[in-house]
C-alpha cells in the first residue's frame, strides 16, 4: 500500500505523497491484509480485556484499590480503550478502502482523535511513573496523592487534546481527479518539507522522547533509593521508619513492578514504529525501498500494546482475576444450571496489591 496515507510510518501526519504526476493509486494488497487481519485480532482482545479491567476497577473488586491509584487505572483503561475504537478501526477500515470515503469533517475529527488518544495513552503512563515516584520516595505525603493524581491527570487530559488540536487544521480531503482518487491527508498544508517534518518530529518528542525521559529519571531515582536502603538495611544502620519498616512495603513494590512492566511494554511495543518513522522523515526514499510488510507490522506490534496493560494488570491484582472468574461462573450458570451452594463455596475473600483490606489495617496501609 505504498502511497496509502493510512500505512505510512509516521505516527501523526502522512509524509507528502510523490508529484501527483507520477502518483498511482494504491491497492490493497497482501501486507496490507495481514496488517487488517491481525489489527482485527487485537482489536477484539484489547476492546474485551480494557472493559472487562474498567468494570472490575468502576464496579467490581477493583474498587478496593487506594483511593489514590484507582483514577490513575481508570484513566489507562479508558485512553487504552479509546486507541482501541477509534485507532485500530479507523487504520484496518482505511486499508481496506484504501482511500477515503469518509468526507472533510470525519476527516479531521478522526484524525484528531487519533492523536489525542495516543497522546492520552503515553502521558498517563507518565502520571502513574510519577505517582509511583512519590509513593517510594516521599511516602509521608500520602494525604495529598489522590488531589495530586486529579491535578496531573487533568493536565495530562488537557495536554493531549492541545497537542492534537491541530490535526483539525492540517488534514483535509484531496481529490485527483485523474485517478478518481480522493485521499484524506495533510498534503498542501505546509509549504516546505522541513515544515512538516518539523511538525513530525515535535510530536515524536511529546509522544515518545518527554514521556521515556520522564519515566526514566523516575525510576532511576526509583531504583537509586531502593538499593540505598537496601545497603542501609544490611548494615544495620538506624534511619527513620517509613510506613513502618526500613524497606518498601511489599505491597507497594508490588505496585511498582506492575507499573514498571507497563512502561516496559510501552517502550517495546512503539520504539521500533517511531525509530522506522524518524527514518522515513529524513529519507523517505526509503518507504519504496524497504519492504511493505516491516511498516505494516511494526505498527501492529506497536498497538499491541494496547492488549498488555490489562494482561499486566490482571498478572499483579487478584481482584482482577476474581472478577473475570466471577463473569465466567455466572455465564456458565445461564447456560448450565449449578448449585449456589457452590457457586459461593469457590468464591472467597480477595486482596490484591493496591487493594484495601477490610478492617482497621487499613488506616495503615501503604500505598
Amino acid at each position: 500500500m505504498s502511497g496509502n496515507v493510512s500505512s505510512l510510518t509516521p505516527p501523526t501526519s502522512a509524509s507528502p505523497p510523490p508529484p501527483l504526476t507520477d502518483w498511482e493509486p494504491p491497492s490493497f494488497t497482501r501486507a496490507a491484509q495481514f496488517r487488517v487481519g491481525a489489527t482485527s485480532v487485537l482489536f477484539l482482545f484489547a476492546a474485551c480485556s480494557n472493559l472487562a479491567l474498567l468494570a472490575s476497577v468502576w464496579c467490581g473488586r477493583g474498587r478496593r484499590l487506594s483511593s489514590h491509584l484507582r483514577p490513575l487505572m481508570l484513566s489507562l483503561a479508558a485512553a487504552d480503550l479509546m486507541m482501541t475504537f477509534v485507532v485500530m478501526p479507523l487504520d484496518a477500515a482505511w486499508n481496506i478502502t484504501v482511500q477515503w470515503y469518509g468526507g472533510e469533517a470525519l476527516c479531521k475529527l478522526l484524525c484528531f482523535l487519533k492523536l489525542f488518544a495516543m497522546h492520552a495513552a503515553a502521558f498517563i503512563l507518565v502520571v502513574i511513573t510519577l505517582d509511583r515516584h512519590y509513593a517510594i520516595l516521599h511516602p509521608l505525603d500520602a494525604l495529598s496523592a489522590h488531589r495530586r493524581n486529579r491535578c496531573l491527570l487533568l493536565l495530562a487530559w488537557s495536554l493531549s487534546l492541545m497537542l492534537a488540536s491541530p490535526q483539525l487544521f492540517l488534514f483535509r480531503t484531496i481529490r485527483l481527479d485523474a485517478a478518481n482518487f480522493t485521499q484524506c491527508a495533510s498534503h498542501g498544508s505546509f509549504t516546505h518539507r522541513w515544515q512538516e517534518t518539523l511538525y513530525n518530529m515535535f510530536h515524536f518528542v511529546t509522544l515518545y522522547v518527554v514521556p521515556l525521559l520522564l519515566m526514566s529519571c523516575c525510576y532511576s531515582r526509583i531504583l537509586l533509593h531502593i538499593n540505598q536502603q537496601h545497603l542501609q538495611h544490611k548494615a544495620g544502620e538506624s534511619s527513620l521508619r517509613r510506613s513502618g519498616t526500613d524497606l518498601i512495603p511489599k505491597a507497594r513494590m508490588k505496585t511498582l513492578k506492575m507499573t514498571v512492566v507497563i512502561v516496559l511494554s510501552f517502550v517495546v511495543c512503539w520504539t521500533p514504529y517511531y525509530l522506522l518513522g524518524i527514518w522515513y522523515w529524513f529519507q523517505p526514499d526509503m518507504l519504496r525501498v524497504t519492504p511493505e510488510y516491516v511498516h505494516h507490522a511494526l505498527f501492529v506490534f506497536g498497538n499491541l500494546n494496547t492488549c498488555c496493560d490489562p494482561v499486566i494488570y490482571g498478572f499483579y491484582t487478584p481482584s482482577f482475576r476474581a472478577d473475570l472468574a466471577a463473569f465466567c461462573h455466572r455465564t456458565r450458570s445461564h447456560t448450565s444450571p449449578r448449585s449456589p451452594d457452590r457457586l459461593s463455596a469457590r468464591e472467597g475473600p480477595h486482596s490484591g496489591e493496591g487493594e484495601a483490606p477490610p478492617g482497621p489495617a487499613h488506616q495503615a496501609a501503604p500505598r
